[in-house]
């Protein structure tokens, strides 16, 4: 392997269990080129590990492993079997989950997303996108897929300066596949859905969200589906608001294979539909809010904190006394003390005085690692009004 040396920053980083190594702290990138396999060196040329390296990012080295050892398939394999077996052990009732977290699982850079005999993959960086062939062969001998999608759409990949462009890895892909979750039959669109296909980061949430719903029920940004046909049991009524209607679409498909029949969706957007909502005087029991990303980066985070603001104080304007909020975030930059201020801030404005049911956070497929913050990124909280 080629050796890239970093500065006393890096190694104090590196040391502190984080995988990540900024263009400013290497000091010498020697002979490393676009996706290779590298070591990464003190400033005395002492190894202190091997990563994958990239040449135009910002995050230069993303770390694979604390000790000197190739980076071969044998590497691959143990990992994938390692992440397997996790899954083996949290995921219940479900063909679908992450089967690999990226830095959660010790693999930088990439995503496995499991929807039954298919993988949707996602190569995030120079690294992984090299070694997508031999990522494809150990995916085979780990869990026999009948196809491998590669979803190379994910902007982040502009920053690797890698193409835009989807492809098939191995096998062939239906246009629509089969999912069960938590007793559910769902289609997933692997091609054009939300992520990879549908919220697998949600799995367990939707069962929470279920346990506490009741009466008539709105699902703000209900995508798929996949709130409000959880909550379908527990209700009178379900209405599942989305702007995309190629979303809406499936979660109709999804509810009728389900033969669900107190759930309606409309197509609309959900700031302007909770206002009208409120000067119409509707009321609902249970509200779920679980909006898109609002602060994709720090630079937007004054306007996403607004945004989720306004969201929740249009919301529980619609509860009373006995109703459920439950309001999400998948806004890394946007921690759980964040979000339960603005809710505060929200409620107070409302004038509603919230219990705190449930405080959660994604599924245990998509594990975190206590060293690396970045792998919490989704909150889910549930609020009872008094």
């Amino acid at each position: 392997m080629s050796g890239v040396k970093v500065t006393r920053k890096a190694e104090s980083r590196i040391e502190s269990g984080h995988p990540w190594i900024f263009s400013s702290d290497v000091a010498e990138r020697g002979q490393a080129q676009p996706g290779d396999a590298v070591r990464v060196l003190n400033l005395r040329g002492q190894c202190l590990g091997v990563a994958h390296y990239s040449s135009t990012s910002q995050i230069v080295l993303r770390m694979l492993s604390r000790k000197d050892q190739p980076i071969d398939r044998a590497f691959y394999l143990a990992r994938l079997q390692a992440a397997l077996k996790h899954r083996q052990h949290v995921v219940r009732e479900s063909d679908s989950y992450r089967l690999v977290h990226a830095e959660g699982d010790l693999l930088p850079g990439l995503i496995v997303d499991r929807y039954g005999d298919y993988l949707s993959v996602q190569l995030l960086d120079q690294g992984m996108d090299a070694a997508s062939e031999v990522l494809a062969s150990c995916l085979e001998e780990v869990v026999q897929p009948k196809g491998i999608l590669a979803r190379n759409d994910v902007p982040v990949r502009k920053l690797e300066s890698l193409p835009l462009v989807p492809k098939v890895l191995s096998g062939e892909l239906p246009e629509r596949v089969p999912v069960k979750m938590n007793g559910l039959s769902l289609q997933a669109d692997l091609l054009h859905g939300q992520k990879t296909g549908v919220y697998l980061d949600q799995r367990e949430n939707y069962v929470a969200a279920a346990h506490w719903a009741r009466g008539r029920a709105l699902d703000c940004f209900t995508s798929t589906g996949g709130f409000a046909l959880h909550m379908a049991p527990s209700c009178e009524s379900v209405e599942g608001i989305d702007s995309s209607a190629e979303a809406l679409k499936t979660a109709t498909a999804n509810r009728d294979a389900n033969g669900i029949k107190n759930v309606t969706f409309r197509e609309a957007n959900a700031f302007d539909y909770l206002a009208g909502l409120a000067a119409a005087r509707r009321q609902f029991d249970t509200v779920v809010l679980d909006p898109p990303a609002f602060a994709k980066s720090k630079t937007n985070m004054d306007a996403a904190l607004r945004g989720y603001k306004e969201i929740n104080f249009k919301a529980l304007k619609l509860l009373q006394p006995g109703g459920v909020l439950v309001t999400c975030s998948c806004s890394h930059h946007v921690n759980e003390g964040t979000l339960l201020q603005l809710v505060a801030e929200a409620a107070l404005d409302a004038g509603k005085t919230l219990r705190v049911l449930e405080r959660r956070a994604q599924a245990q497929d998509h594990p975190i690692l206590l060293t690396v913050p970045e792998t919490l990124y989704l909150k889910c909280l549930i609020f009872e009004v008094l």
